[in-house]
């Protein structure tokens, strides 16, 4: 039997609420709000999958929610921004990656509902065009942030929101990449078995959208 969450899910839920706690009991208000709210927000994959039934490998769960726990409270609380030069690359380059393998998956979604030809080369691209414009929705939400709130999430302005386009260009290149060679039956890397994970986990999910779309175009027919 699967174990619903992944070890590093619940660490990062233990070191939130500990936080939370402790800041609470020192007065640290701010920090005990950031703490509570991210982890209210890292409740947001695991009231997705029970909404839509769509199950996601839980190692993939926790990747999300480690990204959200590393902007949000380590990277605005913990400072390490300012500490560690690579962790906006790390944090840029690790979300485009899993931006990509998405991308993939939506894809095949579609796919098995006969809705489009799922060609590897159509695969690689809609994965690559995805990663980056979730990436650049989410300088817009930096700066709207900053605008708003007087924050600092962009750093160093327009320099900083460019090299994170880069970054996600990169790392959406490499999801986009996995997507490609799994659709090309080369399962045999990490994050190729990612996806493969995906797919096996909702199989019931995809043949019903394919027997519906067979369905659809059977009475279309006939009409």
């Amino acid at each position: 039997m699967r174990r619903e969450h992944h070890w590093l899910t619940l660490i990062l839920w233990g070191l939130l609420g500990l936080t939370a706690l402790a800041a609470l009991l020192t007065g640290r208000w701010s920090v005990a709000f950031v703490s509570l709210v991210t982890l209210g927000v890292t409740q947001v994959p695991i009231l997705f999958q029970r909404w839509s039934g769509i199950r996601i490998p839980p190692g993939f769960v926790a990747a999300i929610i480690f990204f959200l726990v590393g902007t949000l409270f380590l990277g605005e609380v913990g400072d390490f921004y300012e500490r560690f030069w690579w962790w906006d690359v790390m944090l840029h380059s690790g979300s485009a990656v899993g931006f990509g393998l998405i991308g993939t998956v939506i894809v095949l979604m579609m796919a098995q509902g006969r809705r489009l030809a799922a060609t590897p080369f159509f695969i690689f691209i809609f994965s690559l065009s995805f990663a980056i414009a979730i990436g650049a929705v989410w300088e817009i939400f930096e700066f709207a942030m900053d605008q708003m709130f007087g924050l600092n999430m962009q750093k160093s302005g327009l320099v900083d929101t460019m090299w994170d386009l880069i970054v996600d260009s990169v790392g959406g290149l490499i999801g986009a990449s996995a997507g490609f060679a799994y659709a090309k039956g080369h399962e045999t890397g990490r994050l190729t078995s990612v996806i493969g994970d995906f797919i096996r986990d909702n199989r019931a999910l995809l043949d019903g959208a394919a027997g519906h779309a067979a369905g659809s175009d059977h009475t279309d027919n006939v009409a």
